[in-house]
């Protein structure tokens, strides 16, 4: 996984989480494409980041309707186009997290 210029409109849920906490993703994927402080919006941190074959996904938060903590471990969402790119992705995530 890598950094990417793609858009990611389009990108949706395909049943795809994993769990982390905000610190965690920071290490491995640096800062967060956006983020909001705002507990009652939808998603709070969200990053955009390509598969080793290219395709676009995203990582975020999915209704915390919270403020957590960066070292709070809560469920995190993947966003992509299709449900191969958002196993994809997972698996390239498990492999940062666990390396």
């Amino acid at each position: 996984m890598k950094a990417t210029t793609q858009s990611s409109n389009g990108t949706s849920f395909h049943g795809q989480t994993f769990r982390a906490t905000v610190n965690e993703i920071i290490e491995f994927c640096g800062e967060p494409d956006s983020v909001c402080n705002d507990p009652g919006d939808k998603v709070q941190y969200d990053w955009v980041f390509e598969t080793k074959d290219e395709r676009v996904f995203t990582i975020y938060d999915w209704k915390e309707y919270r403020l957590f903590g960066p070292d709070e471990t809560i469920e995190w969402h993947i966003g992509a186009h299709d449900s191969y790119t958002a196993s994809t992705a997972l698996r390239e995530i498990l492999e940062k997290l666990n390396s």
